[in-house]
């Protein structure tokens, strides 16, 4: 199923439509994809951070990825994106107290998945609450996949991730005319990493890397789960596609 053009329809439209794709990825991240004792939700705001999120959380500590398990251990097989860039003074972050919150009791949070809305960008004061709850939640050892489907603007000449990335890494990023539109995973261990997948309208979705603790990733769905959502999105909407 090939990336849409969603500036061809309202911001309430692709809402509803990413509204269901959260779900789609959610009930595949639940249906065999994560470990026992990790679950996927979706949540208006995962404590604060950044509303219309689909949160990962440990229900029992930190589980071992089991024999068979899709988790890939970082360490062995890097995710595969086009970008890897690796972030400077990582010693300090190791060393922050608030690290330790990703290990402990029931229910805390260990990554974040959010799909960018036109809403995100589309003044100076919400983008840049967008882009400081982003750092907030790296900086805490939080992981994150952001999925911006929409090209660059005024505001974000070169997307939304060299605004989020900038605090860590010096690396310099420039999106391609061919390549408008960018996933990323954070990996937000204590050397921060971010894998940057640029991408266009008419592509099909890489599977983008959801970082877990301790040093695993497992394959997010993002193209099985467009296409199911797609296939119940209303054809009176999908005419503006055509």
């Amino acid at each position: 199923m090939p990336i849409h053009d969603w500036t061809r329809v309202r911001a309430g439209t692709f809402h509803f439509f990413h509204q269901r794709w959260i779900q789609a990825i959610c009930d595949a991240l639940n249906g065999g994809v994560l470990p026992p004792g990790i679950f996927a939700m979706s949540e208006q705001d995962a404590k604060g951070p950044i509303p219309d999120v689909l949160a990962l959380k440990s229900s029992r500590g930190l589980p071992d990825f089991p024999e068979g398990n899709s988790g890939v251990a970082v360490a062995e097989t890097p995710p595969s994106t086009l970008v890897i860039s690796k972030g400077e003074n990582t010693a300090a972050y190791a060393q922050r107290a608030d690290r330790i919150a990703i290990r402990l009791a029931e229910g805390e949070l260990l990554a974040v998945i959010e799909i960018v809305s036109p809403g995100n960008k589309d003044s100076v004061d919400r983008l840049r609450t967008f882009v400081r709850k982003a750092r907030k939640l790296i900086r805490r050892g939080v992981h994150l996949l952001v999925l911006d489907l929409f090209p660059p603007g005024p505001r974000t000449p070169d997307g939304i991730h060299p605004l989020i990335w900038r605090p860590f890494s010096a690396d310099s990023f420039t999106l391609s005319v061919e390549k408008p539109l960018t996933l990323v995973g954070y990996d937000a261990s204590a050397e921060k990493v971010a894998y940057v997948q640029p991408v266009a309208v008419g592509d099909t979705f890489p599977d983008m890397p959801i970082f877990l603790p301790p040093a695993w990733y497992i394959p997010c769905p993002l193209e099985a789960t467009y296409q199911t959502t797609w296939n119940v999105f209303p054809k009176e909407l999908k005419v503006h596609f055509a």
